[in-house]
Protein backbone atom coordinates (compact mmCIF):
# COMPACT_ATOMS: atom_id res chain seq x y z
CA UNK A 1 0.00 0.00 0.00
CA UNK A 2 1.33 3.38 -0.99
CA UNK A 3 1.51 5.60 2.06
CA UNK A 4 1.56 9.36 2.31
CA UNK A 5 2.20 10.49 5.87
CA UNK A 6 1.60 14.11 6.74
CA UNK A 7 2.71 14.48 10.33
CA UNK A 8 3.51 17.49 12.43
CA UNK A 9 4.17 16.81 16.14
CA UNK A 10 3.55 19.63 18.52
CA UNK A 11 3.85 19.25 22.31
CA UNK A 12 2.68 21.69 24.89
CA UNK A 13 5.13 23.73 26.85
CA UNK A 14 4.82 27.17 28.33
CA UNK A 15 4.00 30.33 26.47
CA UNK A 16 5.89 29.76 23.20
CA UNK A 17 3.63 26.97 21.98
CA UNK A 18 0.02 28.01 21.91
CA UNK A 19 -2.81 28.10 19.41
CA UNK A 20 -4.74 30.87 17.74
CA UNK A 21 -8.43 31.44 18.26
CA UNK A 22 -9.52 33.22 15.11
CA UNK A 23 -12.04 36.12 15.31
CA UNK A 24 -14.38 34.24 12.97
CA UNK A 25 -15.00 31.68 15.72
CA UNK A 26 -17.02 34.18 17.73
CA UNK A 27 -19.36 34.73 14.79
CA UNK A 28 -19.58 31.00 14.10
CA UNK A 29 -20.41 30.22 17.73
CA UNK A 30 -23.12 32.87 17.80
CA UNK A 31 -24.57 31.58 14.52
CA UNK A 32 -24.66 28.11 16.08
CA UNK A 33 -26.56 29.46 19.10
CA UNK A 34 -23.58 29.03 21.44
CA UNK A 35 -23.25 32.33 23.30
CA UNK A 36 -19.67 33.29 24.03
CA UNK A 37 -20.17 34.57 27.60
CA UNK A 38 -21.39 31.30 29.17
CA UNK A 39 -18.95 29.26 27.07
CA UNK A 40 -15.97 31.28 28.29
CA UNK A 41 -17.29 31.16 31.86
CA UNK A 42 -17.55 27.37 31.70
CA UNK A 43 -14.01 27.18 30.29
CA UNK A 44 -12.60 29.42 33.02
CA UNK A 45 -11.35 31.89 30.40
CA UNK A 46 -11.55 35.71 30.43
CA UNK A 47 -14.93 37.09 29.43
CA UNK A 48 -13.33 39.51 26.94
CA UNK A 49 -11.21 36.82 25.30
CA UNK A 50 -12.68 37.18 21.82
CA UNK A 51 -12.39 40.96 21.95
CA UNK A 52 -8.64 40.76 22.39
CA UNK A 53 -6.25 40.99 19.45
CA UNK A 54 -4.33 37.83 18.54
CA UNK A 55 -6.02 35.52 21.03
CA UNK A 56 -3.87 32.48 21.80
CA UNK A 57 -4.47 29.55 24.16
CA UNK A 58 -2.22 26.85 25.54
CA UNK A 59 -3.29 23.25 24.90
CA UNK A 60 -5.13 22.84 28.19
CA UNK A 61 -7.10 26.06 27.69
CA UNK A 62 -7.71 25.08 24.07
CA UNK A 63 -9.31 21.78 25.09
CA UNK A 64 -11.18 23.43 27.96
CA UNK A 65 -12.82 25.76 25.44
CA UNK A 66 -14.05 22.78 23.42
CA UNK A 67 -15.34 21.00 26.50
CA UNK A 68 -17.19 24.18 27.43
CA UNK A 69 -18.72 24.36 23.95
CA UNK A 70 -20.07 20.85 24.39
CA UNK A 71 -21.38 21.56 27.88
CA UNK A 72 -23.12 24.73 26.66
CA UNK A 73 -24.71 22.86 23.75
CA UNK A 74 -26.00 20.20 26.17
CA UNK A 75 -27.53 22.89 28.38
CA UNK A 76 -29.65 24.29 25.55
CA UNK A 77 -33.15 23.14 24.72
CA UNK A 78 -31.91 21.55 21.51
CA UNK A 79 -30.27 18.13 21.85
CA UNK A 80 -27.98 18.79 18.88
CA UNK A 81 -24.30 18.22 19.90
CA UNK A 82 -21.93 21.18 19.56
CA UNK A 83 -19.98 19.81 16.53
CA UNK A 84 -23.20 19.33 14.56
CA UNK A 85 -24.52 22.74 15.59
CA UNK A 86 -21.35 24.32 14.23
CA UNK A 87 -21.42 22.18 11.07
CA UNK A 88 -24.87 23.51 10.19
CA UNK A 89 -23.63 27.08 9.97
CA UNK A 90 -20.14 26.49 8.53
CA UNK A 91 -19.92 28.03 5.07
CA UNK A 92 -17.23 29.38 2.77
CA UNK A 93 -18.05 32.86 4.10
CA UNK A 94 -16.55 31.93 7.48
CA UNK A 95 -12.97 33.10 7.26
CA UNK A 96 -10.74 30.65 9.05
CA UNK A 97 -7.21 29.96 7.79
CA UNK A 98 -7.67 26.19 7.92
CA UNK A 99 -10.90 26.29 5.92
CA UNK A 100 -9.59 28.91 3.49
CA UNK A 101 -6.37 27.02 2.80
CA UNK A 102 -8.35 23.84 2.19
CA UNK A 103 -10.96 25.43 -0.07
CA UNK A 104 -8.26 26.93 -2.30
CA UNK A 105 -6.87 23.41 -2.91
CA UNK A 106 -7.58 21.42 -6.10
CA UNK A 107 -9.04 18.38 -4.26
CA UNK A 108 -9.47 16.75 -0.85
CA UNK A 109 -6.14 14.92 -0.99
CA UNK A 110 -4.30 18.18 -1.68
CA UNK A 111 -6.32 19.98 1.00
CA UNK A 112 -5.29 17.47 3.66
CA UNK A 113 -1.63 17.75 2.70
CA UNK A 114 -1.84 21.54 2.76
CA UNK A 115 -3.52 21.67 6.16
CA UNK A 116 -0.91 19.27 7.55
CA UNK A 117 1.80 21.78 6.72
CA UNK A 118 0.18 24.50 8.82
CA UNK A 119 -1.57 22.40 11.44
CA UNK A 120 0.66 23.46 14.31
CA UNK A 121 -0.71 26.99 13.98
CA UNK A 122 -4.18 25.60 14.66
CA UNK A 123 -4.02 22.89 17.30
CA UNK A 124 -1.75 20.37 19.10
CA UNK A 125 -2.52 18.03 16.24
CA UNK A 126 -1.05 15.37 14.02
CA UNK A 127 -2.67 13.32 11.31
CA UNK A 128 -1.77 10.67 8.79
CA UNK A 129 -3.18 10.00 5.33
CA UNK A 130 -2.66 6.47 4.07
CA UNK A 131 -3.63 6.02 0.43
CA UNK A 132 -4.41 2.58 -0.93
CA UNK A 133 -5.43 1.41 -4.38
CA UNK A 134 -9.12 2.25 -3.90
CA UNK A 135 -9.51 4.16 -0.66
CA UNK A 136 -7.63 6.46 1.68
CA UNK A 137 -7.59 6.45 5.47
CA UNK A 138 -7.22 9.64 7.51
CA UNK A 139 -6.38 9.26 11.20
CA UNK A 140 -6.44 12.30 13.44
CA UNK A 141 -4.69 12.67 16.75
CA UNK A 142 -4.11 15.50 19.19
CA UNK A 143 -1.25 15.63 21.64
CA UNK A 144 -1.12 18.06 24.51
CA UNK A 145 1.11 16.68 27.23
CA UNK A 146 -0.72 13.91 29.05
CA UNK A 147 -4.12 15.55 28.51
CA UNK A 148 -6.24 13.60 26.08
CA UNK A 149 -8.14 15.55 23.45
CA UNK A 150 -11.86 15.74 24.28
CA UNK A 151 -14.15 13.66 22.10
CA UNK A 152 -16.10 16.77 21.12
CA UNK A 153 -12.99 18.20 19.45
CA UNK A 154 -12.19 14.98 17.62
CA UNK A 155 -15.81 14.71 16.46
CA UNK A 156 -15.68 18.26 15.14
CA UNK A 157 -12.52 17.56 13.14
CA UNK A 158 -14.18 14.55 11.51
CA UNK A 159 -17.20 16.70 10.68
CA UNK A 160 -14.94 19.48 9.42
CA UNK A 161 -13.24 17.30 6.81
CA UNK A 162 -16.47 15.73 5.58
CA UNK A 163 -18.15 19.15 5.49
CA UNK A 164 -15.15 20.55 3.64
CA UNK A 165 -15.39 17.89 0.93
CA UNK A 166 -19.12 18.55 0.47
CA UNK A 167 -18.74 22.31 0.51
CA UNK A 168 -15.88 22.39 -1.98
CA UNK A 169 -17.22 19.79 -4.43
CA UNK A 170 -20.94 20.62 -4.05
CA UNK A 171 -21.61 16.89 -3.90
CA UNK A 172 -22.89 14.62 -1.07
CA UNK A 173 -19.53 13.05 -0.21
CA UNK A 174 -19.92 10.21 2.28
CA UNK A 175 -17.03 8.58 4.11
CA UNK A 176 -16.80 4.81 3.78
CA UNK A 177 -15.92 4.46 7.47
CA UNK A 178 -15.98 6.72 10.53
CA UNK A 179 -14.18 5.89 13.78
CA UNK A 180 -13.95 7.70 17.10
CA UNK A 181 -12.70 6.89 20.61
CA UNK A 182 -15.79 6.69 22.80
CA UNK A 183 -18.30 7.05 19.96
CA UNK A 184 -21.65 8.73 20.71
CA UNK A 185 -24.59 6.61 21.77
CA UNK A 186 -28.38 6.87 21.78
CA UNK A 187 -29.95 9.88 20.10
CA UNK A 188 -26.57 11.52 19.48
CA UNK A 189 -25.40 8.47 17.55
CA UNK A 190 -28.40 8.78 15.21
CA UNK A 191 -27.70 12.49 14.64
CA UNK A 192 -24.06 11.83 13.75
CA UNK A 193 -25.03 8.91 11.52
CA UNK A 194 -27.46 11.17 9.67
CA UNK A 195 -24.68 13.69 9.03
CA UNK A 196 -21.99 11.24 7.96
CA UNK A 197 -24.21 8.72 6.20
CA UNK A 198 -22.29 6.08 8.15
CA UNK A 199 -22.26 4.66 11.66
CA UNK A 200 -19.44 5.83 13.94
CA UNK A 201 -17.45 2.79 15.05
CA UNK A 202 -15.21 2.59 18.14
CA UNK A 203 -11.58 3.25 17.15
CA UNK A 204 -8.33 4.08 18.98
CA UNK A 205 -7.99 7.27 16.93
CA UNK A 206 -10.43 9.54 15.13
CA UNK A 207 -10.63 8.03 11.64
CA UNK A 208 -12.20 8.73 8.26
CA UNK A 209 -11.98 6.48 5.21
CA UNK A 210 -12.78 8.04 1.83
CA UNK A 211 -12.90 6.46 -1.60
CA UNK A 212 -10.05 7.67 -3.79
CA UNK A 213 -12.70 8.93 -6.19
CA UNK A 214 -13.83 11.37 -3.51
CA UNK A 215 -10.23 12.20 -2.55
CA UNK A 216 -9.55 13.21 -6.17
CA UNK A 217 -12.91 14.88 -6.87
CA UNK A 218 -12.12 18.44 -8.09
CA UNK A 219 -12.81 21.29 -5.68
CA UNK A 220 -14.99 23.88 -7.37
CA UNK A 221 -13.58 26.41 -4.91
CA UNK A 222 -9.97 25.99 -6.08
CA UNK A 223 -8.25 29.37 -6.24
CA UNK A 224 -4.52 29.19 -6.88
CA UNK A 225 -4.05 32.95 -7.13
CA UNK A 226 -5.70 33.62 -3.78
CA UNK A 227 -3.56 30.91 -2.19
CA UNK A 228 -0.42 32.55 -3.56
CA UNK A 229 -1.46 35.75 -1.79
CA UNK A 230 -2.41 34.01 1.43
CA UNK A 231 0.41 31.46 1.78
CA UNK A 232 3.33 33.82 2.54
CA UNK A 233 1.58 35.02 5.69
CA UNK A 234 1.18 31.46 6.95
CA UNK A 235 4.79 30.67 6.15
CA UNK A 236 5.90 33.73 8.12
CA UNK A 237 3.81 32.66 11.11
CA UNK A 238 5.45 29.23 11.01
CA UNK A 239 8.87 30.87 10.90
CA UNK A 240 7.93 33.11 13.84
CA UNK A 241 6.78 30.07 15.80
CA UNK A 242 10.08 28.31 15.13
CA UNK A 243 12.02 31.38 16.28
CA UNK A 244 10.15 31.62 19.58
CA UNK A 245 10.59 27.94 20.42
CA UNK A 246 13.38 27.33 22.89
CA UNK A 247 15.92 24.52 22.73
CA UNK A 248 13.87 22.22 24.99
CA UNK A 249 10.88 22.50 22.69
CA UNK A 250 13.03 21.95 19.58
CA UNK A 251 14.41 18.81 21.21
CA UNK A 252 10.90 17.63 22.14
CA UNK A 253 9.60 18.15 18.62
CA UNK A 254 12.57 16.33 17.11
CA UNK A 255 12.30 13.42 19.56
CA UNK A 256 8.69 12.88 18.50
CA UNK A 257 9.99 12.21 15.00
CA UNK A 258 13.07 10.19 16.01
CA UNK A 259 11.67 7.95 18.76
CA UNK A 260 9.98 5.34 16.52
CA UNK A 261 13.31 4.80 14.77
CA UNK A 262 15.09 4.33 18.10
CA UNK A 263 17.28 7.39 17.47
CA UNK A 264 17.25 8.83 20.97
CA UNK A 265 20.88 9.63 21.64
CA UNK A 266 22.03 13.15 22.42
CA UNK A 267 24.53 12.88 19.59
CA UNK A 268 21.83 12.13 17.02
CA UNK A 269 19.62 14.95 18.27
CA UNK A 270 22.54 17.38 18.26
CA UNK A 271 23.39 16.41 14.69
CA UNK A 272 19.80 16.95 13.55
CA UNK A 273 19.67 20.35 15.25
CA UNK A 274 23.07 21.31 13.80
CA UNK A 275 24.59 22.13 17.20
CA UNK A 276 27.31 20.50 19.25
CA UNK A 277 26.36 18.30 22.21
CA UNK A 278 28.08 20.83 24.48
CA UNK A 279 25.90 23.65 23.10
CA UNK A 280 22.80 21.50 23.41
CA UNK A 281 23.57 20.69 27.05
CA UNK A 282 24.28 24.34 27.86
CA UNK A 283 21.07 25.66 26.28
CA UNK A 284 18.95 23.01 27.97
CA UNK A 285 20.60 23.84 31.29
CA UNK A 286 19.76 27.53 30.74
CA UNK A 287 16.12 26.51 30.29
CA UNK A 288 16.19 24.53 33.53
CA UNK A 289 16.26 21.02 32.12
CA UNK A 290 18.54 18.31 30.71
CA UNK A 291 18.44 16.05 27.69
CA UNK A 292 17.49 13.01 29.77
CA UNK A 293 14.67 14.84 31.57
CA UNK A 294 13.35 16.08 28.23
CA UNK A 295 13.51 12.59 26.74
CA UNK A 296 11.77 11.09 29.78
CA UNK A 297 9.04 13.73 29.68
CA UNK A 298 8.31 13.07 26.00
CA UNK A 299 8.26 9.31 26.52
CA UNK A 300 6.05 9.66 29.60
CA UNK A 301 3.52 11.89 27.81
CA UNK A 302 3.39 9.63 24.76
CA UNK A 303 3.12 6.52 26.89
CA UNK A 304 0.09 7.93 28.71
CA UNK A 305 -1.42 8.90 25.39
CA UNK A 306 -0.94 5.46 23.84
CA UNK A 307 -2.15 3.67 26.97
CA UNK A 308 -5.27 5.80 27.25
CA UNK A 309 -6.20 6.25 23.59
CA UNK A 310 -5.10 3.08 21.82
CA UNK A 311 -5.22 -0.69 22.24
CA UNK A 312 -1.53 -1.09 21.42
CA UNK A 313 0.39 -3.68 23.41
CA UNK A 314 3.29 -2.82 25.72
CA UNK A 315 5.66 -4.23 23.09
CA UNK A 316 4.25 -1.95 20.39
CA UNK A 317 4.41 1.08 22.67
CA UNK A 318 7.96 0.29 23.71
CA UNK A 319 8.96 0.21 20.04
CA UNK A 320 7.33 3.59 19.33
CA UNK A 321 9.10 5.08 22.34
CA UNK A 322 12.52 3.83 21.26
CA UNK A 323 13.02 1.17 23.96
CA UNK A 324 14.81 -2.08 23.25
CA UNK A 325 11.95 -4.21 24.60
CA UNK A 326 8.74 -4.15 26.63
CA UNK A 327 10.54 -4.89 29.90
CA UNK A 328 12.78 -1.84 29.49
CA UNK A 329 9.72 0.29 28.84
CA UNK A 330 7.87 -1.12 31.87
CA UNK A 331 10.82 -0.44 34.20
CA UNK A 332 11.22 3.11 32.93
CA UNK A 333 7.48 3.79 33.12
CA UNK A 334 7.30 2.54 36.70
CA UNK A 335 10.22 4.81 37.53
CA UNK A 336 8.35 7.84 36.12
CA UNK A 337 4.94 7.10 37.61
CA UNK A 338 5.33 4.52 40.36
CA UNK A 339 2.82 2.30 38.53
CA UNK A 340 2.87 -0.37 35.83
CA UNK A 341 1.66 0.49 32.32
CA UNK A 342 -1.36 -1.83 32.72
CA UNK A 343 -2.39 -0.16 35.98
CA UNK A 344 -2.31 3.26 34.35
CA UNK A 345 -4.16 1.96 31.28
CA UNK A 346 -6.94 0.61 33.51
CA UNK A 347 -7.20 3.91 35.39
CA UNK A 348 -7.31 5.97 32.20
CA UNK A 349 -10.03 3.74 30.76
CA UNK A 350 -12.07 3.94 33.98
CA UNK A 351 -11.73 7.74 34.00
CA UNK A 352 -12.81 7.96 30.35
CA UNK A 353 -15.81 5.70 30.99
CA UNK A 354 -16.82 7.74 34.03
CA UNK A 355 -16.51 11.00 32.09
CA UNK A 356 -18.59 9.63 29.22
CA UNK A 357 -21.28 8.39 31.60
CA UNK A 358 -21.34 11.78 33.34
CA UNK A 359 -21.77 13.61 30.05
CA UNK A 360 -24.62 11.31 29.00
CA UNK A 361 -26.44 11.83 32.30
CA UNK A 362 -26.39 15.62 32.03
Amino acid sequence: METHIATLHHHARSRALDYAVWPGWRVLMEDAGLRTAPVLRRAGLPGDLFARPQVRLDPQQFFQLWQALEAEALSLDSDLPAPLRIARVMTADWFDPELFAALCSPDLGSALARIATYVRLIAPMQFHVERGSRQSRLTIDFLGGVMAAPTVFLAFKLIFFVGLARLATRSPVRPLQVGLPGPPTGADASLYEEFFGATIQPAPLATLVFSNEDMDRPFLTENHKMWQVFEPGLRQRLADLDCTAGMAERVRSLLLELLPAGAVSMGEVSRKLAVSTRTLQRKLHEEGTTFQRTLDAVRDALAHHYLGSTAMSAAEISFLLGFEDANSFARAFQGWTGHTPQTVRNRLREAAATSAASMRSK
